[in-house]
């Protein structure tokens, strides 16, 4: 049943058809409403689960942390300082191997004070262990929600969704709601091998030692990589079971592309525009939209972008003191390549600046007439 709503609402439908039986919940813009949307799905009893009210995303997060750890769905969201607040936690659900599934509405870290899009907080948090998954439209965070649950399941790890703020949490698309049936089909019930349980006691969370520790964490990092082949079988039963298509990236008229724009979550959009634009100008130029982002899907990245020769890379995002997080690292991943293309960096949009389809035909028509790249990234769209 297709139904226009807005990105947060469509969060909420994705955690009410998952079935989740936890959810923990502290408000912060851009994330509220879908909070809001959940307890009032819990208060009128269309979603049979038990709503936390905490006071701080700390909690939140610590909270479903022993709920998981019994062996139930759990979910929570938030944005910006509040995923920042849930820091510490974060290591502790990813090497507790918890299946737990997290929204994170993108928003600018302060100060000074902004509530609009900035991918800088999500990827502040890259090094967690965490599975990370990038949205460009309200379809795709409402499937990506009942994705994460089945990838998360079966890989024991946690899955962060990222969506921009404001463009997508509180703008309306037409979505294509799915039915329960399918969902339940799609999405069996949880059932770990291991959980808290009286009639079996285990020790959860104990000290490790030197001589376990560096082995533990070697196994999580190799289960993470095997989520790389495993969310694509769960593209391909979703595919099957739902008729909609998704990758670990997503690639638009990039087989010929001679320079490849990358991009993650809604510039994606006005890229596609501007790839359009400079096509029919005879430009040879194509786009990778980053939708895996952790762990790293190096070898798809290889594929697509060592066909051009050259690589703008958009990012809404800023490590400062060196640059973009999604052009550092593809640097990194295409490094071992014999014949790699020429890299441009670019930040822009940071803190919810507009990025136009103007603007990124003129950073493709600069790097067209480009040798090579600065030896700092781009910054576009400043004021003079």
């Amino acid at each position: 049943m297709k139904q226009v709503i807005k990105g947060n609402h469509a969060v909420a439908l994705g955690v009410k058809l998952s079935r989740v039986q936890v959810i923990s919940a502290y408000p912060i813009t851009p994330q509220t409403t879908i909070v809001e949307e959940l307890s009032e799905m819990c208060a009128h009893g269309e979603l049979d689960s038990k709503f936390i009210k905490v006071e701080s995303e700390h909690s939140a997060l610590a909270a479903l942390m022993g709920a998981a750890s019994d062996g139930v769905r759990t979910f929570t969201a938030t944005s910006s300082h509040g995923l920042l607040l849930m820091h510490e936690v974060l290591h502790w659900v990813a090497g507790a191997r918890l299946p737990i599934v997290l929204a994170n509405v993108n928003r600018a870290v302060g100060p000074g004070w902004n509530i609009w899009a900035d991918q800088s907080d999500s990827l502040s948090q890259r090094d967690t262990g965490w599975i990370q998954i990038y949205c460009e439209s309200n379809q795709e965070v409402l499937d990506c929600v009942i994705m994460a649950f089945r990838l998360a399941e079966k890989a024991l790890l946690p899955v962060m969704l990222c969506f921009d703020g404001f463009f997508l949490s509180h703008t309306s698309e037409i979505v294509d709601v799915p039915k329960r049936t399918q969902v339940d089909k799609f999405l069996p019930p949880y059932q770990p091998e291991f959980k808290l349980d009286l009639n079996d006691p285990r020790m959860f969370g104990g000290i490790i030692g030197p001589e376990y520790y560096y082995e533990e964490r070697f196994v999580m990092h190799q289960d993470s990589l095997n989520t790389l082949d495993e969310y694509l079988k769960v593209c391909k039963d979703f595919s099957e079971t739902f008729g909609r298509k998704y990758d670990l990236i997503e690639t638009y008229r990039s087989n010929d592309a001679e320079l490849i724009v990358v991009t993650a979550g809604t510039i994606t959009s006005v890229a596609r525009i501007a790839v359009d634009r400079l096509r029919e100008a005879g430009k040879k130029v194509g786009l990778m939209k980053v939708c895996m982002f952790r762990p790293v899907p190096v070898e798809p990245w290889q594929n697509t972008l060592g066909k051009a020769s050259k690589v703008v890379v958009i990012d809404r995002n800023l490590t400062a003191g060196l640059g973009g997080v999604f052009a550092s690292e593809i640097q990194a991943a295409l490094y071992s390549m014999e014949n790699r293309p020429t890299i441009f960096p670019v930040v822009a949009g940071l803190g919810g600046r507009d990025v136009t389809p103007e603007d990124v035909e003129a950073v493709v028509k600069s790097a067209l007439t480009g040798d090579k790249p600065a030896d700092r990234p781009i910054f576009w769209g400043l004021k003079q």
